[in-house]
């Protein structure tokens, strides 16, 4: 049977683009000199992400990868605007980390949520401004504006979905240790379970309940190995389950398997393997579980990994998930465990729904503006803000390129080009067009930057470098 469980995709996002501006001038009988009257074009719909509970995995994402907001109507005369695109809301299981592909290598470049409560949203592909129209260009010089503002193209991109599982303790060891039989006997859970490795090679959930009435959600992670920290034998896609789990439950099989494992080498192993691929793992509270304990000449085995797993500060538990012995006790700790940690974590105060924060940080990263040198007198410039206004600029209008001039002076990319070394006389390239600056009289000479400044400067919000 095909596999379905994803929590790994690749998608293609794209706003809408934004509606132009119109240019329109109120015309009516016994009117003659009537003002401005061109609407604004509609804003373009973004494309958000929203976190279900109701989901569980990618697979909406897995054979479908672009996806396409509604671009935005151009506005009229006589003072109507366009209407703006409807927003493409996406849903992904809570737990979805999204991150930003770089477009060259396909590798992740940068976060841009994390998204761990039901209901949190953030916008991957905001949909292009609308132009403006000419009735915002009033001004008491400037009484009758005969230009407006193209509406903004959408940016499209690639970014990358990754799920990890929410669970609140999570069953890892070796292939074959019997974490599934465990999962199985606990809970309702029914995963595949046969006698060779890599039997699941999926995550599965299951809800265990003590005797005492306490739940919690534990997830059958597949076997790990040596290595595993470095990606070998699918290391990463399964150790990205275990990050969220509050608690580990670390199964050895003490009888060690086909191969004659030693029980405490393998404890040893998998520990060493949770540390080097994130090292918050290795002070995770864990409980040891010594497996197949039904089995003849298993005691000195059990003695030994007892031995360890207390040496290092860890409760310890000899069970059989064929007989079921010692499983009732097991439940029943790790049910007071989750207990006593969710119990820390209200303490530690709500959660908090960052879609505020996700949106704050995407509108930084629009503002900032990076300039370096490519050439001895010719500046690159790049940053969503600066490339919109270039953008909406209709070229063929000498109000227009005249206004844009004044927002590139009010944005401070006239300070950010002087701090970089810029001259005057300088060429300044903003996607495919280029200026020539017009600076300050005291910039700096360009060799006496080039020490200092070797890859221009990059300004934040705040005009801050």
């Amino acid at each position: 049977m095909e596999n379905t469980f994803t929590d790994l995709s690749h998608i293609n996002v794209r706003g809408g683009d934004g509606g132009a501006g119109c240019m329109s001038f109120r015309r009516e009988a016994f009117v003659p000199k009537g003002g401005p009257d061109g609407g604004d074009g509609g804003r373009g719909g973004s494309v958000i992400v929203e976190a279900d509970p109701q989901l569980s995995s990618l697979i909406d994402y897995r054979y479908k990868h672009h996806f396409r907001a509604e671009r935005g109507t151009h506005g009229q005369g006589a003072r109507r605007h366009g209407k703006d695109g409807a927003d493409l809301v996406l849903r992904v299981p809570v737990g979805t980390v999204i991150r930003e592909l770089d477009p060259e290598t396909q590798t992740p470049a940068y976060d841009i949520a994390d998204l761990t409560q039901p209901g949190e949203r953030v916008v991957v592909a905001p949909g292009g401004a609308g132009g403006r129209g000419n009735i915002h260009f009033v001004t008491s010089v400037r009484r009758a504006p005969a230009f407006a503002e193209k509406g903004e193209p959408a940016r499209e991109h690639w970014i990358e979905l990754e799920m990890k599982l929410m669970a609140d303790a999570a069953l890892v060891g070796m292939p074959s240790v019997g974490k599934s039989s465990i999962i199985a006997r606990i809970s309702a859970a029914r995963p595949k379970i046969a006698d060779y490795p890599f039997t699941t090679l999926v995550p599965n959930l299951g809800v265990a309940r003590a005797a005492s009435g306490q739940s919690f959600v534990a997830a059958d992670v597949p076997g790990l190995i040596e290595g595993a920290s470095e990606g070998r034998g699918l290391g990463h896609q399964f150790l990205r389950h275990i990050e969220r789990t509050a608690l580990i439950l670390h199964v050895v099989d003490v009888t060690g398997g086909y191969e004659g494992r030693d029980a405490v080498e393998d404890y040893r192993t998998i520990n060493a393997e949770l540390a080097a691929y994130a090292s918050e793992l290795a002070e995770r509270p864990q409980i040891v579980v010594a497996n197949k304990c039904d089995l003849p000449d298993t005691a000195y085995a059990v003695e030994r990994l007892r031995a360890a797993a207390e040496a290092d500060g860890h409760e310890f538990f000899a069970v059989s998930a064929a007989t079921g012995l010692g499983l009732d006790a097991l439940v029943s700790t790790c049910a007071a465990e989750v207990a006593r940690l969710r119990a820390e974590a209200v303490e530690a105060g709500p959660a908090l729904d960052l879609t505020e924060r996700w949106e704050r940080e995407r509108e930084r990263r629009d503002r900032k503006i990076s300039v370096r040198r490519e050439e001895r007198h010719a500046w690159r410039v790049t940053g969503a803000q600066v490339e919109r206004m270039v953008i909406q600029t209709d070229w063929d209008n000498d109000e227009a390129v005249a206004y844009l001039q004044h927002r590139f002076d009010r944005c401070g990319l006239d300070d950010a080009l002087a701090k970089a070394g810029a001259v005057n006389g300088d060429e300044v390239r903003i996607l495919e067009l280029a200026f020539t600056f017009e600076g300050t009289d005291d910039a700096p000479d360009f060799d006496e930057v080039d020490e200092v400044e070797k890859d221009g400067v990059i300004l934040d919000e705040g005009g801050e470098s």
